[in-house]
Formats: C-alpha cells, structure tokens, sequence
C-alpha cells in the first residue's frame, strides 16, 4: 500500500493524517467478521441531530452475497467500476430525510449520514482496511437495485478493503494514486469571526 501521511501545519492525530482514499485493493482478501462489525460499530455511534440516527448502510458484501455486491457495483459510473471491482465490500450510505420521532424533515440528515461514513472510514484505517468514499454513482439505479424508499436518500458509495499495491491498479489509475496528497491552505477554507477573514495560524 503507498503511505501517503497528510503534511500538517501541527500535529494532528495519526489516524486522521493517515486516512486517504486509495483505489488499489486485494480483491482475494475477505473482510474478517468482526472487521466489518467495527467498521458498523464506528457509524453506530456517529452524532446526529436529537440522535436520530438518520443513516442507513447497505453492506454488500463480495464474498457471502456476490449478487448484491454486483449490484452495488453496477450502480458505479463506469471508471469507478475499473477499480472498485477488486473491493470486497461495497456499501451505500443512505440519509432519512425525515424525523423517525415525528416525520418532520430532517435537513441535518445528510450531513449526520456523511459524519457517520467518517467514522466508518477512520475505523477501517485503525485495522489496516482502505476505504473510498464515491459520489460517481446512479441514484436511480441504487434505489431499484435495493428497493430504497422515497424518503431516503443515497449519498455514496463506499468500497472498504485490505489495500493492495498500486502495481494492481489499471494504469490510467497509477499516477492519481501514487501522487502526493494536497489541500488548500487553512486561510482559504477556515475564517475568523467573519465570512472571509481567513484565520491566522
């Protein structure tokens, strides 16, 4: 697997510089049982709004419901099919957006679900699993291909796995994988006391 730390202005912890989202993953190696319980365990315990829970995960899982992970795979743009084929699990995060105490709209729901997905991808990098969050996939065909109600919405498609060499992955792939992670300056994204005023560090 490419060790690809975050470089940070301070220290942060390691579980968090260390989660990156590879593409290269062993297509031979299960998820072990109690792996995969974490990793749900994680989400479980995610905040939400009045602790609703609003998330629901669909687990596909390759290697006991091969119908189910095709599916899921199926439901993939194109290029994000060429390497999440190798992902023994494909699982499809999906926010309610209702209120299970009374029905009214819920407009944190997604951002809840999307807190809980996080906690489910720092878990997987804590047992030495990859994980890759995709919004490259049809909505629609999630929805037939899992009988998903109306009210809920699905918002990406995760593929966890044991991470594999980038020597695995379709070259039009490598160069992505292989390059070294960026983000924006913390002026740029974090403001002070103001909308604009970037934050001094």
């Amino acid at each position: 697997m490419t060790n690809k730390v975050a470089q940070t202005q301070t220290a942060i912890h390691e579980l968090i510089a260390q989660r990156w989202s590879p593409r290269a993953f062993d297509s031979s190696a299960p998820i072990p049982k109690e792996s995969l319980t974490a990793l749900l365990e994680a989400a479980r315990w995610a905040p939400s709004c009045f602790g609703d829970e609003p998330w629901r995960f669909i687990v596909c899982n390759k290697f006991d419901d091969e119908t189910s992970w095709g599916n899921a795979l199926g439901t993939l743009a194109e290029k994000n099919q060429f390497w999440a084929r190798n992902a023994p699990l494909l699982i499809i995060a999906v926010a309610d957006s209702q209120f299970m105490k009374n029905g009214n709209p819920n407009r944190w729901g997604q951002y809840d679900t999307g807190a809980a997905a996080e906690n489910l991808c720092l878990q997987a990098t804590a047992v030495g699993l990859a994980a890759h969050q995709m919004g490259g996939f049809d909505v629609g065909k999630a929805r037939d291909a899992f009988n998903i109600p109306d009210r809920y919405t699905p918002m990406a498609v995760i593929a966890v796995g044991k991470p594999a060499s980038i020597e695995t992955l379709d070259p039009i792939f490598r160069d992505s994988e292989a390059a070294e992670r960026s983000r924006a300056p913390l002026g740029e994204r974090f403001f002070h006391g103001q909308w604009g005023k970037s934050i001094e560090t």
